[in-house]
């Protein structure tokens, strides 16, 4: 069960910093010509990316904690 938990918690880890590199600011097309003000507010795919970060990341932390504790 531990080695599980870990396993899956390195393959999070692989999501969460793939997911942080999307979300760059000011890589977008967009902000080229408009000034850099289109990237204040997130919408579509970039809204679902953010939020399925923080996800993974609440994710990430209560498999760390569970493993602190021993699993009898």
């Amino acid at each position: 069960m531990r080695n599980a938990l870990v396993i899956i918690q390195m393959v999070i880890s692989v999501v969460i910093v793939a997911a942080i590199l999307l979300q760059a600011k000011g890589t977008g097309f967009g902000t080229n010509f408009s000034g850099g003000s289109s990237y204040l507010t997130r919408r579509g795919l970039e809204k679902i990316v953010f939020n399925g970060t923080i996800g993974l990341v609440v994710i990430w932390g209560a498999i760390s904690i569970a493993l602190l504790f021993p699993i009898k």
